[in-house]
Protein backbone atom coordinates (compact mmCIF):
# COMPACT_ATOMS: atom_id res chain seq x y z
CA UNK A 1 0.00 0.00 0.00
CA UNK A 2 1.28 3.76 -0.36
CA UNK A 3 2.81 5.57 2.14
CA UNK A 4 -0.38 6.53 3.62
CA UNK A 5 -0.55 2.87 5.40
CA UNK A 6 2.29 3.52 7.42
CA UNK A 7 0.62 6.38 9.17
CA UNK A 8 -2.58 7.91 7.99
CA UNK A 9 -4.19 11.53 8.34
CA UNK A 10 -6.83 12.52 10.49
CA UNK A 11 -7.97 16.26 9.92
CA UNK A 12 -4.54 16.80 8.67
CA UNK A 13 -2.49 15.41 11.09
CA UNK A 14 -0.71 12.08 11.32
CA UNK A 15 -1.86 9.59 13.64
CA UNK A 16 -0.20 6.17 15.28
CA UNK A 17 0.24 3.04 13.42
CA UNK A 18 -1.89 1.40 11.25
CA UNK A 19 -3.60 -1.50 12.66
CA UNK A 20 -2.20 -5.27 10.54
CA UNK A 21 -6.50 -5.55 10.09
CA UNK A 22 -7.23 -2.32 8.35
CA UNK A 23 -9.37 -1.99 5.14
CA UNK A 24 -6.72 -0.02 2.84
CA UNK A 25 -9.31 0.84 0.53
CA UNK A 26 -11.44 1.97 3.03
CA UNK A 27 -9.09 4.24 4.36
CA UNK A 28 -7.90 5.91 1.27
CA UNK A 29 -11.70 6.33 0.26
CA UNK A 30 -12.21 8.66 3.35
CA UNK A 31 -8.82 10.17 2.74
CA UNK A 32 -10.54 11.52 -0.53
CA UNK A 33 -13.86 12.50 1.21
CA UNK A 34 -11.87 14.60 3.77
CA UNK A 35 -9.77 16.17 1.12
CA UNK A 36 -13.07 17.00 -0.66
CA UNK A 37 -14.29 18.65 2.12
CA UNK A 38 -11.42 20.70 3.23
CA UNK A 39 -11.45 22.33 -0.06
CA UNK A 40 -14.94 23.34 0.17
CA UNK A 41 -16.60 20.42 -1.48
CA UNK A 42 -15.06 20.08 -4.77
CA UNK A 43 -11.56 19.57 -6.10
CA UNK A 44 -9.48 19.10 -9.38
CA UNK A 45 -9.02 15.31 -9.87
CA UNK A 46 -5.20 16.13 -9.96
CA UNK A 47 -4.67 18.10 -7.03
CA UNK A 48 -6.87 15.79 -5.03
CA UNK A 49 -4.34 12.92 -6.24
CA UNK A 50 -1.90 15.25 -5.10
CA UNK A 51 -2.69 16.31 -2.25
CA UNK A 52 -3.77 12.62 -0.37
CA UNK A 53 -0.35 11.07 -2.44
CA UNK A 54 -3.05 8.39 -4.21
CA UNK A 55 -1.72 7.01 -7.67
CA UNK A 56 -3.87 8.90 -10.27
CA UNK A 57 -5.79 5.59 -11.47
CA UNK A 58 -5.54 4.82 -7.73
CA UNK A 59 -8.10 7.71 -7.23
CA UNK A 60 -10.14 6.99 -10.57
CA UNK A 61 -11.38 4.00 -8.91
CA UNK A 62 -12.18 5.53 -5.29
CA UNK A 63 -14.01 8.60 -6.90
CA UNK A 64 -15.77 5.72 -9.17
CA UNK A 65 -17.05 3.73 -6.39
CA UNK A 66 -17.75 7.08 -4.44
CA UNK A 67 -19.61 8.04 -7.50
CA UNK A 68 -21.46 4.52 -7.64
CA UNK A 69 -22.74 5.11 -3.98
CA UNK A 70 -23.64 8.89 -4.97
CA UNK A 71 -21.41 10.19 -3.07
CA UNK A 72 -19.19 12.17 -5.42
CA UNK A 73 -20.06 13.89 -8.65
CA UNK A 74 -17.47 14.07 -11.04
CA UNK A 75 -17.72 16.40 -13.97
CA UNK A 76 -15.00 16.35 -16.25
CA UNK A 77 -11.78 16.82 -14.64
CA UNK A 78 -12.95 17.89 -11.41
CA UNK A 79 -14.80 15.82 -8.11
CA UNK A 80 -17.82 17.36 -6.18
CA UNK A 81 -19.04 15.83 -2.88
CA UNK A 82 -22.56 14.89 -3.60
CA UNK A 83 -25.61 15.59 -0.95
CA UNK A 84 -26.13 11.53 -0.13
CA UNK A 85 -23.26 11.64 1.72
CA UNK A 86 -25.02 13.34 4.63
CA UNK A 87 -26.55 9.72 5.22
CA UNK A 88 -23.07 9.11 6.83
CA UNK A 89 -23.45 12.30 9.22
CA UNK A 90 -27.25 12.19 9.58
CA UNK A 91 -26.84 8.74 10.76
CA UNK A 92 -24.06 10.05 13.32
CA UNK A 93 -26.88 12.72 14.60
CA UNK A 94 -29.60 10.53 14.92
CA UNK A 95 -27.64 7.82 16.64
CA UNK A 96 -26.46 10.35 19.50
CA UNK A 97 -30.16 12.58 19.17
CA UNK A 98 -28.68 16.09 20.34
CA UNK A 99 -30.33 17.88 17.80
CA UNK A 100 -33.60 15.90 18.27
CA UNK A 101 -33.77 16.09 22.19
CA UNK A 102 -31.49 19.29 22.91
CA UNK A 103 -31.82 21.66 20.03
CA UNK A 104 -35.32 22.43 21.54
CA UNK A 105 -33.83 23.64 24.90
CA UNK A 106 -31.08 25.27 23.34
CA UNK A 107 -33.56 27.48 21.25
CA UNK A 108 -35.41 28.28 24.28
CA UNK A 109 -32.20 29.52 26.09
CA UNK A 110 -31.03 31.13 22.90
CA UNK A 111 -34.39 33.12 23.09
CA UNK A 112 -34.43 33.81 26.97
CA UNK A 113 -30.83 35.11 26.88
CA UNK A 114 -31.28 37.20 23.34
CA UNK A 115 -28.00 35.66 22.72
CA UNK A 116 -27.08 32.86 20.34
CA UNK A 117 -26.54 29.61 21.61
CA UNK A 118 -24.88 26.43 19.52
CA UNK A 119 -24.42 22.91 20.61
CA UNK A 120 -20.94 21.00 19.76
CA UNK A 121 -19.55 17.78 19.63
CA UNK A 122 -15.92 16.84 19.75
CA UNK A 123 -13.82 14.97 18.22
CA UNK A 124 -9.78 14.27 18.39
CA UNK A 125 -9.10 17.62 17.45
CA UNK A 126 -11.75 19.80 17.77
CA UNK A 127 -15.02 20.74 18.11
CA UNK A 128 -18.23 20.41 15.65
CA UNK A 129 -21.59 22.02 15.81
CA UNK A 130 -24.33 20.28 15.91
CA UNK A 131 -27.19 22.80 16.41
CA UNK A 132 -27.38 26.67 15.97
CA UNK A 133 -29.75 28.74 17.57
CA UNK A 134 -29.11 32.63 15.67
CA UNK A 135 -30.69 35.70 16.65
CA UNK A 136 -31.95 38.24 14.01
CA UNK A 137 -28.95 41.09 14.04
CA UNK A 138 -26.69 42.40 11.73
CA UNK A 139 -23.93 40.83 13.66
CA UNK A 140 -23.68 37.31 14.86
CA UNK A 141 -22.76 34.09 14.26
CA UNK A 142 -22.77 32.25 11.01
CA UNK A 143 -22.07 28.18 11.40
CA UNK A 144 -23.71 25.40 10.07
CA UNK A 145 -24.12 21.86 11.05
CA UNK A 146 -20.52 20.13 10.87
CA UNK A 147 -18.50 23.21 10.82
CA UNK A 148 -15.20 22.71 13.05
CA UNK A 149 -14.08 24.75 15.76
CA UNK A 150 -10.28 24.11 16.82
CA UNK A 151 -9.77 22.54 20.18
CA UNK A 152 -7.34 25.17 20.84
CA UNK A 153 -9.11 28.33 20.68
CA UNK A 154 -12.72 27.55 21.72
CA UNK A 155 -14.52 27.13 24.63
CA UNK A 156 -15.51 23.92 23.95
CA UNK A 157 -12.19 22.91 23.83
CA UNK A 158 -11.15 23.88 27.02
CA UNK A 159 -13.38 21.57 28.34
CA UNK A 160 -12.70 18.56 26.54
CA UNK A 161 -9.29 18.88 27.20
CA UNK A 162 -10.41 18.94 31.02
CA UNK A 163 -10.84 14.88 30.70
CA UNK A 164 -7.80 14.22 29.38
CA UNK A 165 -5.59 11.80 30.02
CA UNK A 166 -1.81 12.15 30.46
CA UNK A 167 -1.59 10.11 27.28
CA UNK A 168 -4.22 11.99 25.20
CA UNK A 169 -2.30 15.49 26.23
CA UNK A 170 0.81 13.89 24.76
CA UNK A 171 -1.30 12.87 21.23
CA UNK A 172 -2.68 16.59 21.89
CA UNK A 173 0.56 18.24 21.83
CA UNK A 174 1.87 15.80 18.67
CA UNK A 175 -0.31 15.71 16.36
CA UNK A 176 -2.87 18.61 16.79
CA UNK A 177 -3.13 20.95 14.15
CA UNK A 178 -2.09 24.63 16.05
CA UNK A 179 -4.06 27.35 15.42
CA UNK A 180 -0.88 29.35 16.03
CA UNK A 181 1.24 26.87 13.35
CA UNK A 182 3.45 23.93 14.11
CA UNK A 183 6.37 25.90 15.33
CA UNK A 184 4.00 27.30 18.52
CA UNK A 185 2.37 24.12 19.16
CA UNK A 186 4.03 23.39 22.72
CA UNK A 187 3.32 27.27 23.42
CA UNK A 188 -0.16 26.58 22.26
CA UNK A 189 -0.27 23.27 24.43
CA UNK A 190 0.76 25.06 27.75
CA UNK A 191 -2.10 27.45 27.07
CA UNK A 192 -4.94 25.42 26.58
CA UNK A 193 -3.31 23.36 29.99
CA UNK A 194 -4.36 26.51 32.05
CA UNK A 195 -7.79 27.09 30.19
CA UNK A 196 -8.56 23.49 31.05
CA UNK A 197 -7.54 23.37 34.59
CA UNK A 198 -9.56 26.32 35.02
CA UNK A 199 -12.74 24.83 33.24
CA UNK A 200 -12.21 22.01 35.57
CA UNK A 201 -12.04 24.02 38.55
CA UNK A 202 -14.88 26.13 37.28
CA UNK A 203 -17.30 23.85 35.58
CA UNK A 204 -17.64 26.07 32.66
CA UNK A 205 -15.66 27.79 29.91
CA UNK A 206 -14.96 30.88 28.01
CA UNK A 207 -13.58 32.23 25.02
CA UNK A 208 -12.16 35.96 25.20
CA UNK A 209 -11.38 36.67 21.70
CA UNK A 210 -9.66 33.33 21.27
CA UNK A 211 -11.37 32.29 18.48
CA UNK A 212 -12.13 35.43 16.62
CA UNK A 213 -11.39 39.49 17.44
CA UNK A 214 -14.39 40.52 19.02
CA UNK A 215 -16.09 37.24 19.57
CA UNK A 216 -16.78 35.91 22.83
CA UNK A 217 -18.78 32.58 24.25
CA UNK A 218 -19.09 30.71 27.29
CA UNK A 219 -19.29 27.08 27.13
CA UNK A 220 -21.12 24.75 30.17
CA UNK A 221 -20.87 20.58 29.40
CA UNK A 222 -23.63 18.50 29.38
CA UNK A 223 -23.11 15.05 30.31
CA UNK A 224 -24.58 11.37 29.35
CA UNK A 225 -26.18 9.97 31.81
CA UNK A 226 -22.54 7.72 31.79
CA UNK A 227 -21.07 10.61 32.84
CA UNK A 228 -18.92 10.99 30.06
CA UNK A 229 -19.14 14.43 28.12
CA UNK A 230 -21.85 14.39 25.08
CA UNK A 231 -21.54 18.03 24.15
CA UNK A 232 -21.41 21.61 25.12
CA UNK A 233 -23.73 24.39 25.18
CA UNK A 234 -22.18 27.70 23.77
CA UNK A 235 -23.55 30.95 24.45
CA UNK A 236 -22.29 32.98 21.89
CA UNK A 237 -21.87 37.03 21.87
CA UNK A 238 -19.41 39.88 21.53
CA UNK A 239 -17.88 42.84 22.57
CA UNK A 240 -20.25 45.43 22.39
CA UNK A 241 -22.83 43.45 24.12
CA UNK A 242 -20.94 42.79 26.96
CA UNK A 243 -17.37 44.31 28.27
CA UNK A 244 -15.72 40.94 28.20
CA UNK A 245 -16.34 37.12 28.13
CA UNK A 246 -16.50 37.21 32.46
CA UNK A 247 -19.51 39.43 32.48
CA UNK A 248 -21.41 37.33 30.20
CA UNK A 249 -20.75 34.09 31.96
CA UNK A 250 -22.31 36.42 35.16
CA UNK A 251 -24.91 37.19 33.16
CA UNK A 252 -25.76 33.83 31.72
CA UNK A 253 -24.73 31.53 33.73
CA UNK A 254 -27.60 31.08 35.75
CA UNK A 255 -29.98 30.13 32.64
CA UNK A 256 -27.58 28.04 31.04
CA UNK A 257 -26.89 25.79 34.27
CA UNK A 258 -31.08 25.42 34.71
CA UNK A 259 -31.28 24.78 30.48
CA UNK A 260 -28.44 22.37 31.36
CA UNK A 261 -29.90 20.26 34.32
CA UNK A 262 -33.19 19.93 31.88
CA UNK A 263 -31.00 18.95 29.11
CA UNK A 264 -29.33 16.14 31.48
CA UNK A 265 -32.76 15.24 32.85
CA UNK A 266 -33.59 14.77 29.12
CA UNK A 267 -30.88 12.56 28.15
CA UNK A 268 -31.85 10.28 30.77
CA UNK A 269 -35.44 9.69 29.34
CA UNK A 270 -35.35 5.97 28.63
CA UNK A 271 -35.47 5.43 24.92
CA UNK A 272 -38.31 3.18 23.42
CA UNK A 273 -37.31 -0.27 22.77
CA UNK A 274 -35.86 -0.38 19.45
CA UNK A 275 -37.43 -2.60 16.81
CA UNK A 276 -35.31 -5.81 15.70
CA UNK A 277 -33.03 -4.88 13.38
CA UNK A 278 -33.70 -6.45 9.96
CA UNK A 279 -32.44 -5.43 6.28
CA UNK A 280 -30.09 -3.27 4.92
CA UNK A 281 -30.54 -0.14 2.84
CA UNK A 282 -27.83 -1.29 0.24
CA UNK A 283 -28.22 -5.09 -0.95
CA UNK A 284 -24.44 -6.02 -0.49
CA UNK A 285 -24.85 -8.83 -3.16
CA UNK A 286 -26.99 -6.53 -5.85
CA UNK A 287 -25.38 -5.92 -9.53
CA UNK A 288 -22.01 -4.21 -9.41
CA UNK A 289 -21.31 -0.84 -10.62
CA UNK A 290 -18.44 -2.30 -13.03
CA UNK A 291 -14.58 -3.57 -12.47
CA UNK A 292 -13.56 -0.33 -11.21
CA UNK A 293 -15.75 -0.49 -8.43
CA UNK A 294 -13.84 -1.18 -4.80
CA UNK A 295 -16.72 -3.19 -2.73
CA UNK A 296 -14.37 -3.37 0.13
CA UNK A 297 -14.55 0.62 0.46
CA UNK A 298 -18.12 0.52 -0.38
CA UNK A 299 -19.01 -2.22 2.50
CA UNK A 300 -17.11 -0.40 4.81
CA UNK A 301 -18.67 3.35 4.48
CA UNK A 302 -22.02 1.33 4.70
CA UNK A 303 -20.91 -0.22 8.24
CA UNK A 304 -21.63 3.72 9.39
CA UNK A 305 -25.25 3.87 8.40
CA UNK A 306 -26.01 1.11 10.65
CA UNK A 307 -26.69 3.42 13.76
CA UNK A 308 -29.36 5.29 14.24
CA UNK A 309 -32.06 6.87 16.78
CA UNK A 310 -32.72 2.71 17.98
CA UNK A 311 -29.21 2.03 17.70
CA UNK A 312 -26.82 4.15 19.55
CA UNK A 313 -24.46 1.35 19.86
CA UNK A 314 -24.05 -1.65 17.92
CA UNK A 315 -22.13 -4.85 18.41
CA UNK A 316 -20.16 -6.42 15.51
CA UNK A 317 -22.94 -9.35 15.25
CA UNK A 318 -25.92 -6.29 14.79
CA UNK A 319 -24.19 -4.51 12.84
CA UNK A 320 -23.68 -7.34 10.44
CA UNK A 321 -27.30 -7.98 10.62
CA UNK A 322 -28.59 -4.31 9.59
CA UNK A 323 -26.13 -4.02 6.94
CA UNK A 324 -26.36 -8.04 5.93
CA UNK A 325 -22.48 -7.67 5.70
CA UNK A 326 -20.27 -10.59 6.76
CA UNK A 327 -19.32 -10.10 10.53
CA UNK A 328 -15.36 -10.22 9.36
CA UNK A 329 -15.92 -7.82 6.90
CA UNK A 330 -17.81 -5.60 9.74
CA UNK A 331 -15.06 -6.31 12.42
CA UNK A 332 -12.42 -5.09 9.82
CA UNK A 333 -14.04 -2.06 9.16
CA UNK A 334 -14.92 -1.08 12.57
CA UNK A 335 -11.45 -1.71 13.32
CA UNK A 336 -10.74 0.62 10.60
CA UNK A 337 -13.36 3.36 11.41
CA UNK A 338 -11.68 3.37 15.06
CA UNK A 339 -8.30 3.69 14.02
CA UNK A 340 -8.99 6.48 12.17
CA UNK A 341 -11.81 8.14 14.96
CA UNK A 342 -14.58 7.91 13.16
CA UNK A 343 -16.07 5.53 15.73
CA UNK A 344 -14.88 4.19 19.68
CA UNK A 345 -15.49 0.59 20.72
CA UNK A 346 -16.19 -0.33 24.56
CA UNK A 347 -16.08 -3.48 25.79
CA UNK A 348 -17.73 -4.59 22.36
CA UNK A 349 -20.01 -2.20 21.98
CA UNK A 350 -19.18 0.90 19.45
CA UNK A 351 -20.84 4.16 18.63
CA UNK A 352 -20.22 6.67 16.25
CA UNK A 353 -17.91 9.94 16.62
CA UNK A 354 -18.54 13.24 15.77
CA UNK A 355 -15.64 13.25 13.49
CA UNK A 356 -18.01 11.65 11.08
CA UNK A 357 -19.40 15.19 10.19
CA UNK A 358 -15.99 16.00 8.85
CA UNK A 359 -16.62 13.80 6.06
CA UNK A 360 -18.09 17.05 3.95
CA UNK A 361 -21.28 17.66 5.93
CA UNK A 362 -20.69 20.93 6.75
CA UNK A 363 -20.11 21.88 2.84
CA UNK A 364 -22.98 20.10 1.72
CA UNK A 365 -25.37 21.02 4.24
CA UNK A 366 -24.75 24.34 3.03
CA UNK A 367 -26.01 23.61 -1.06
CA UNK A 368 -28.53 25.68 -2.02
CA UNK A 369 -31.75 24.28 -4.06
CA UNK A 370 -30.10 25.67 -7.17
CA UNK A 371 -26.65 24.06 -6.18
CA UNK A 372 -27.91 21.08 -5.31
CA UNK A 373 -29.84 20.64 -8.99
CA UNK A 374 -26.70 22.20 -11.38
CA UNK A 375 -25.49 18.82 -12.23
CA UNK A 376 -28.53 17.53 -12.83
CA UNK A 377 -29.63 20.02 -15.25
CA UNK A 378 -26.24 20.25 -16.62
CA UNK A 379 -26.39 16.38 -17.03
CA UNK A 380 -30.25 17.23 -18.34
CA UNK A 381 -28.96 19.55 -21.02
CA UNK A 382 -26.14 17.67 -22.55
CA UNK A 383 -28.60 14.42 -23.44
CA UNK A 384 -30.89 16.09 -24.92
CA UNK A 385 -28.92 18.75 -26.34
CA UNK A 386 -31.71 21.74 -25.11
CA UNK A 387 -32.02 24.07 -22.84
CA UNK A 388 -33.01 23.41 -19.25
CA UNK A 389 -34.19 25.19 -16.15
CA UNK A 390 -35.47 24.60 -12.50
CA UNK A 391 -37.94 27.17 -11.35
CA UNK A 392 -39.67 27.88 -7.56
CA UNK A 393 -43.39 29.79 -7.11
CA UNK A 394 -43.39 33.48 -6.48
CA UNK A 395 -46.75 34.48 -5.75
CA UNK A 396 -48.76 34.63 -9.39
CA UNK A 397 -45.02 33.95 -11.29
CA UNK A 398 -42.08 31.47 -11.32
CA UNK A 399 -38.41 32.35 -10.43
CA UNK A 400 -35.56 30.92 -12.44
CA UNK A 401 -32.95 29.26 -10.16
CA UNK A 402 -30.73 27.54 -12.04
CA UNK A 403 -30.29 26.63 -15.40
CA UNK A 404 -28.40 24.80 -17.89
CA UNK A 405 -27.75 26.49 -21.75
CA UNK A 406 -26.74 25.18 -24.62
CA UNK A 407 -24.35 25.93 -27.70
CA UNK A 408 -27.12 26.74 -29.90
CA UNK A 409 -27.17 29.91 -31.81
CA UNK A 410 -30.64 29.70 -31.28
CA UNK A 411 -31.91 28.89 -27.31
CA UNK A 412 -34.25 29.94 -24.53
CA UNK A 413 -33.03 33.05 -23.11
CA UNK A 414 -33.79 33.43 -19.78
CA UNK A 415 -31.25 34.14 -16.95
CA UNK A 416 -31.65 33.03 -13.33
CA UNK A 417 -33.58 35.54 -11.70
CA UNK A 418 -35.80 35.86 -14.52
CA UNK A 419 -40.01 35.68 -13.53
CA UNK A 420 -42.20 34.85 -15.81
CA UNK A 421 -46.24 34.24 -15.28
CA UNK A 422 -47.07 31.20 -14.11
CA UNK A 423 -50.23 30.57 -15.71
CA UNK A 424 -48.39 30.50 -19.57
CA UNK A 425 -45.44 28.56 -18.74
CA UNK A 426 -44.96 24.92 -18.07
CA UNK A 427 -43.35 24.94 -14.52
CA UNK A 428 -45.89 27.67 -13.58
CA UNK A 429 -48.81 24.84 -14.31
CA UNK A 430 -46.45 22.63 -12.20
CA UNK A 431 -45.92 24.23 -9.75
CA UNK A 432 -49.30 25.66 -9.16
CA UNK A 433 -50.53 21.91 -9.48
CA UNK A 434 -48.45 21.16 -6.77
CA UNK A 435 -50.64 23.45 -4.37
CA UNK A 436 -54.07 22.70 -2.89
CA UNK A 437 -56.62 23.06 -5.33
CA UNK A 438 -58.55 25.76 -3.35
CA UNK A 439 -55.15 28.38 -3.26
CA UNK A 440 -54.06 27.61 -7.02
CA UNK A 441 -57.47 28.14 -7.95
CA UNK A 442 -57.46 31.47 -6.19
CA UNK A 443 -53.99 32.38 -7.54
CA UNK A 444 -55.27 31.57 -10.96
CA UNK A 445 -58.61 34.02 -10.80
CA UNK A 446 -56.75 36.39 -9.03
CA UNK A 447 -53.76 37.24 -11.35
CA UNK A 448 -53.74 39.32 -13.92
CA UNK A 449 -53.89 36.97 -17.34
CA UNK A 450 -52.94 38.34 -20.65
CA UNK A 451 -52.69 36.88 -24.32
CA UNK A 452 -48.77 36.72 -24.93
CA UNK A 453 -49.66 34.66 -28.09
CA UNK A 454 -52.77 33.95 -29.96
CA UNK A 455 -52.19 30.46 -28.57
CA UNK A 456 -52.21 31.49 -24.98
CA UNK A 457 -54.91 30.29 -22.77
CA UNK A 458 -55.99 33.13 -20.04
CA UNK A 459 -59.57 31.91 -19.28
CA UNK A 460 -59.22 31.18 -15.19
CA UNK A 461 -61.87 28.19 -15.66
CA UNK A 462 -60.07 26.65 -18.39
CA UNK A 463 -56.40 27.22 -16.70
CA UNK A 464 -58.09 25.76 -13.63
CA UNK A 465 -59.01 22.74 -15.22
CA UNK A 466 -55.92 22.51 -17.33
CA UNK A 467 -53.54 22.72 -13.94
CA UNK A 468 -56.29 19.69 -12.60
CA UNK A 469 -54.89 17.77 -15.40
CA UNK A 470 -51.25 18.04 -14.90
CA UNK A 471 -51.28 17.25 -11.27
CA UNK A 472 -53.05 14.24 -12.46
CA UNK A 473 -50.92 13.46 -15.33
CA UNK A 474 -47.44 14.53 -13.16
CA UNK A 475 -45.81 16.92 -16.19
CA UNK A 476 -47.11 19.57 -18.24
CA UNK A 477 -46.65 20.47 -21.75
CA UNK A 478 -46.77 24.15 -23.04
CA UNK A 479 -46.61 24.80 -26.54
CA UNK A 480 -46.74 28.50 -28.21
CA UNK A 481 -48.18 29.92 -25.11
CA UNK A 482 -45.57 32.04 -23.78
CA UNK A 483 -43.74 32.63 -27.17
CA UNK A 484 -44.47 31.45 -30.80
CA UNK A 485 -42.26 28.50 -31.68
CA UNK A 486 -41.50 28.02 -28.25
CA UNK A 487 -42.18 24.18 -26.29
CA UNK A 488 -41.78 23.50 -22.71
CA UNK A 489 -42.12 20.24 -20.94
CA UNK A 490 -41.85 20.40 -17.20
CA UNK A 491 -42.06 17.88 -13.74
CA UNK A 492 -42.68 18.63 -10.33
CA UNK A 493 -39.56 18.08 -7.77
CA UNK A 494 -40.36 16.93 -4.28
CA UNK A 495 -38.68 17.55 -0.89
CA UNK A 496 -38.30 15.39 1.86
CA UNK A 497 -42.00 16.03 3.14
CA UNK A 498 -43.30 14.75 -0.45
CA UNK A 499 -44.53 18.42 -1.32
CA UNK A 500 -43.41 20.29 -4.60
CA UNK A 501 -40.76 22.61 -4.37
CA UNK A 502 -39.49 23.26 -7.16
CA UNK A 503 -40.18 22.41 -11.05
CA UNK A 504 -37.76 21.27 -13.84
CA UNK A 505 -37.61 21.62 -17.83
CA UNK A 506 -36.66 21.17 -21.04
CA UNK A 507 -37.46 24.20 -23.40
CA UNK A 508 -36.46 24.25 -27.80
CA UNK A 509 -38.30 25.72 -30.20
CA UNK A 510 -41.07 23.34 -31.66
CA UNK A 511 -39.03 22.45 -34.74
CA UNK A 512 -36.39 20.59 -32.84
CA UNK A 513 -38.74 17.90 -31.91
CA UNK A 514 -42.19 16.21 -32.49
CA UNK A 515 -44.73 16.02 -29.98
CA UNK A 516 -44.62 12.42 -30.42
CA UNK A 517 -40.68 12.85 -29.60
CA UNK A 518 -41.38 15.03 -26.47
CA UNK A 519 -42.93 12.49 -24.83
CA UNK A 520 -40.80 9.85 -25.88
CA UNK A 521 -37.55 10.81 -25.22
CA UNK A 522 -38.46 14.66 -23.38
CA UNK A 523 -40.60 13.18 -20.47
CA UNK A 524 -38.64 10.08 -19.11
CA UNK A 525 -35.50 12.48 -19.35
CA UNK A 526 -37.48 15.00 -17.30
CA UNK A 527 -38.16 12.16 -15.15
CA UNK A 528 -34.56 10.88 -14.68
CA UNK A 529 -33.49 13.78 -13.28
CA UNK A 530 -36.11 14.89 -11.30
CA UNK A 531 -35.44 11.71 -9.39
CA UNK A 532 -31.87 12.78 -8.89
CA UNK A 533 -32.71 16.04 -7.52
CA UNK A 534 -34.72 14.16 -4.88
CA UNK A 535 -32.71 12.11 -4.36
CA UNK A 536 -29.86 14.63 -3.53
CA UNK A 537 -32.44 16.30 -1.21
CA UNK A 538 -33.34 13.64 0.88
CA UNK A 539 -30.36 13.72 3.14
CA UNK A 540 -30.69 17.69 3.23
CA UNK A 541 -32.26 18.70 6.32
CA UNK A 542 -32.93 22.26 5.37
CA UNK A 543 -32.57 23.20 1.71
CA UNK A 544 -32.28 27.51 0.64
CA UNK A 545 -33.95 28.41 -2.54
Amino acid sequence: MAAEIAATEVGGVATEQVPAEAVGPLMRGIAVLRALADAGGQDDLQDLANRTGLARATLDRVTFTLGALGYVHVEGRRALLAPPLMELGNAYLAAVRIPELLGPRADALAEELDEGVTLTVPDRHGAHFVHSAERDRRMGIVCGVGDRLPLDASAPGALLASTWSPAEWERHWAQHPCVRGGQLAQACTDDLRERAAAAKADGWSLDDQWLEAGLIALGFPVHAPDGDLLCVVNVVSHIGRYPSAEELARAALPAVRSAVADMEQELRTPRPAPPAATGSPRDPEGPRPGRDFVESLARGLRVLTAFGPDRPTLRIAEAARITGLPRATVRRALITLEHLGYVTGRDGLYRPGAAILALGYAPLSRLSLAQLAQPHLTALSRRLSDSASMTVLSGAEILYVARAATGRLMTVNAAVGTRLPAYATSMGRVLLAGLPEDERAAILVSSPRTSLTALTVTDADELIRLVGQVAADGYALVDGELEVGLRSMAVPVRGRDGEVCAAINVASHSCRRSLTACFEEVLPALRTAAAGIERDLRPVPSVKT
